[in-house]
């Protein structure tokens, strides 16, 4: 029987644009920062890092605070758009503040402006706002193939959002005067256009009843504690937790590639080329994803044959290195690239079914708190990436003031833009292998039945 439908084509696009602005705030700050903070402000690469690692601390217990308290809202606009709208006014400011930290208030006092907004930013803002769009998934459609389109309109504009930025964003601060002045304006610029594009996304969508799909007798009420409970006995949730905070890491290495373009190639205007060579493939893919997901019957192999090319992809970009071929780079990396597609447009109906999992195993719905995976892996992922970064070029003694880099820094570029990747990807198939939560749902279900 066919399912029933929830949406019209402007609420798929409508949803789908809130990844504008999501990534106005972490494309930005995920490929820009260190470079704006060591570059820029002049702040030291390693201790950027450990403020960033510091960081993380707070992320873990925001991520299953916010999930609880949208599965416990209630209001005219529904759980989630509430904590989504006004989640968004404090990224716009923290994100304004990370890329405006005073010349002249000394060292110290710029180590502690940056470490309070990334953390007010991170930990509190991007939280709220992120795990209540992930959430939004689940709330405003059952339909399984409604699920997989937002999940690929989601991230068409994703990744044409991260393409435009990384493409423009080093000629756009020369434009707006270089310097900490130019950083500033363009921070501003992007807040405000993610501000009025999540606004639209928010409107753009209706949360369903609560008996619309959850056919549950009365209130479930449970603490903080038993929602981390729930989360950590379900072991898809874990390896979907794993899995997005690598792929977090494996973004944050790729995004240093500007550092890699500037020292290694002596080209940093290849860096939005390389952009170009994974977004475009991966757009495609996002394209094709729902009607792949049709044909294949279903997303575990879809995900892992996908993944599995992606993986083979990043690995043959490390002979083109060192062949010195740029083409043949650009070639493998738009072939990984295209390869990871699949598993970034169904991956919130992934975690759709794997709250469904909690469902049939537990009896509880805990749909928002369900999508903290998302949250936590940008945030713990992308951070340690960054904080990883950092660590790793201070430890190579990568001197901002040399145009020419020692060895040692040239080595460690070619280990992070290289290596780490390609043993990333090698995991994180791994882990695709195990992830078949549809066929356990689906046994689950049999057993009820019976």
């Amino acid at each position: 029987m066919e399912e029933k439908k929830y949406l019209k084509w402007y609420n798929k696009v409508g949803y789908g644009s809130g990844d504008i602005a999501g990534n106005v705030v972490y494309a930005f700050l995920s490929t820009f920062v260190l470079i704006y903070l060591t570059n820029t402000v002049g702040l030291k690469s390693g201790i950027v890092g450990t403020l960033i690692a510091v960081s993380k601390l707070f992320d873990g217990v925001t991520d299953v605070f916010f999930g609880a308290m949208i599965d416990k809202t209630k209001t005219k606009m529904g759980k989630a758009r509430p904590w989504m709208l006004y989640g968004y006014i404090g990224c716009a400011v923290t994100l304004i503040a990370i890329f405006a930290i005073p010349e002249n208030i000394g060292e110290t006092a710029q180590y502690i402006w940056f470490f309070i907004a990334y953390s007010l930013l991170n930990a509190v803002f991007y939280t709220a706002n992120n795990i209540a769009y992930s959430a939004l998934t689940a709330l405003i459609t059952r339909n399984s193939k409604e699920r997989v389109e937002m999940g690929s309109y989601r991230f068409i504009f994703a990744f044409s959002t991260s393409l435009l930025i990384q493409s423009v964003t080093i000629k756009f601060v020369s434009l707006m005067g270089g310097g900490a002045a130019g950083w500033r304006m363009v921070a501003i610029v992007y807040a405000v256009i993610g501000l009025a594009v999540n606004t639209i996304s928010v409107l753009a969508v209706k949360e369903l009843p609560e008996e619309e799909g959850a056919k549950v007798k009365k209130e479930e009420k449970y603490s903080m504690r038993e929602a981390a409970g729930l989360l950590f006995s379900n072991k898809y949730y874990l390896m979907i937790c794993v899995t997005y905070i690598l792929q977090q890491i494996y973004s944050a290495m790729l995004s240093m590639g500007i550092y890699y373009m500037m020292y290694v190639l002596n080209n940093e205007n290849l860096f939005p080329v390389f952009s170009w060579a994974i977004n475009i493939p991966l757009i495609i893919a996002l394209v094709a994803t729902p009607q792949l997901v049709t044909r294949w019957g279903g997303l575990y192999k879809l995900n892992l044959t996908g993944y599995a090319i992606g993986t083979i992809g990043r690995i043959l970009v490390i002979p083109a290195a060192y062949y010195g071929s740029v083409p043949l780079m650009l070639l493998f990396t738009a072939v990984a690239a295209f390869g990871m597609g699949p598993w970034q447009g169904d991956m919130n109906a992934v975690i759709a079914n794997c709250s469904e999992y909690t469902y049939l195993t537990k009896h509880k719905r805990v749909d928002g708190t369900m999508y903290s995976c998302t949250s936590l892996g940008v945030k713990l992922g992308g951070g340690l990436g960054t904080a990883i970064t950092g660590w790793l070029l201070e430890f190579s003694r990568f001197d901002k003031k040399l145009s020419v880099q020692p060895d040692s820094c040239l080595n460690m570029l070619h280990m992070m833009y290289l290596w780490i990747p390609a043993v990333l990807c090698i995991v994180i198939t791994i882990l695709m292998s195990r992830m078949n939560v549809e066929k356990a749902n689906k046994e689950l279900m049999v057993h009820t039945e019976r």
